[in-house]
């Protein structure tokens, strides 16, 4: 059996994720294929995740590939998570990932407006009626917020408990429901935030005139089997349970798409893991590098097995979810973490001695991500206890 030890594996990392001397570079779009997605679920995520593996961009260059050249596109997908994706991924992900997801989607908030009573009539029809009236309306706006297409679609205002009797209940109104479903199913899209690039809060467009090219949909299998197969090319080799966790799949599903694809069983310091056949050959080691990569960022989220570049520094860094905060990395390692006070200041930690040399790497790096920032000011959208400790 081929081994591949830890030290391989952090090679990789630095080239193929675009960390490295040399390996940094392209655009936003070239960023993300590296990464074959980048986690989106805080918006700052994926302009911070382009700024550490760039050189020379600002977020201005991310914000024309989202929304003017749209060579990118957010989408709910992988375990119900954001993404953002390059535009010529979308059919992989739809028919892998997300119509799976609306399905299920569906069913649930159908059974919690059933169990609500509020409907007369068949819930399913119901539901979508008002999915058709939304897509509608929104087709005539051309583009809008929620807000402005519960004006338009009175039935999206149908407030629902979802938990009732539970002490963490709180009533909602069906409109975000609709929404996600709709997006889901590829049929919307989420357009220009309103405010800065660390907003949440956005606008929604049509497909057809988002993307008036359209795509075409892939079968669900075919899907499934280049979706790993650009998984195990970013961040092969792997354990299968790593994949499994990433895609969010069943083992049946994820082996079945395995079985389709050249693949070679190999060692991964005792652990078995598999690798692409034609990806065997080792990757040179790169130079020295150091990286500040923002909470949620998709190379530390692309493994649910992280030791061999986690170490022992996990309770500092994520929090009770399972959520990483801003960590730095030396030479495909974890090293520290860092966060942005309200005046704008970097802070930084480092977890283990790294050394003089490493240390001005880190210091270069606090400059880079500084810059990129400019006067905006990121809140985060959760918190670890190391990010805590630092802008106490």
């Amino acid at each position: 059996m081929v081994s591949i030890g830890a030290a391989q594996r952090r090679a990789r990392l630095g080239s193929r994720h675009r960390l490295a001397p040399g390996a940094r570079g392209g655009g936003p779009v070239e960023v993300t294929r590296s990464l074959v997605v980048l986690h989106a679920t805080d918006p700052a995520t994926v302009f911070l995740s382009v700024g550490a593996r760039t050189e020379g961009l600002t977020p201005a260059a991310v914000e024309r590939a989202l929304y003017d050249e749209r060579s990118l596109v957010r989408m709910l997908a992988m375990r119900r998570t954001m993404f953002v994706a390059p535009t010529e991924l979308l059919p992989v992900l739809q028919s892998s990932t997300c119509d799976a997801l609306a399905h299920k989607q569906r069913r649930a908030y159908g059974r919690y407006i059933e169990q609500a009573d509020v409907v007369d009539g068949d819930v399913v029809s119901w539901l979508a009626e008002v999915e058709a009236e939304t897509h509608a309306a929104l087709l005539t706006r051309g583009a809008a917020t929620g807000a402005q297409l519960s004006k338009d679609v009175p039935r999206l205002r149908t407030r629902i408990d979802p938990a009732p009797g539970k002490s963490y209940s709180k009533p909602t109104s069906i409109t975000t429901w609709v929404l996600v479903i709709l997006g889901a199913e590829g049929r919307i899209v989420r357009g220009r935030p309103n405010g800065s690039w660390t907003s949440s809060q956005y606008t929604w467009a049509p497909v057809e005139t988002w993307l008036p090219q359209g795509f075409s949909p892939l079968p669900p299998e075919e899907a499934r089997v280049e979706l790993v197969r650009q998984w195990l090319y970013a961040f092969g080799p792997a354990p299968v349970t790593d994949l499994k966790w990433w895609t969010g799949w069943t083992l049946g599903e994820v082996r079945k798409a395995l079985a389709h694809l050249d693949i070679t069983e190999v060692d991964l310091d005792g652990v078995p893991g598999v690798a692409l056949t034609d990806d065997l050959a080792p990757v040179p080691e790169p130079e020295p590098w150091a990286a500040l990569l923002p909470a949620l960022d998709p190379t530390p989220m692309g493994w649910q097995s992280r030791d061999w570049f986690l170490g022992p520094h996990a309770p500092a860094l994520f929090d009770r979810n399972g959520n990483i905060g801003p960590t730095i990395w030396a030479d495909g390692r974890i090293v520290g973490g860092w966060a942005q006070r309200c005046d704008g200041e970097i802070v930084t930690q480092l977890l283990e001695d790294v050394g003089a040399d490493t240390g001005k790497l880190i210091d270069a790096e606090i400059d880079r991500t500084t810059n990129w920032f400019g006067d905006v000011r990121a809140i985060p959208r959760f918190r670890t206890p190391l990010q805590r400790e630092l802008t106490a």
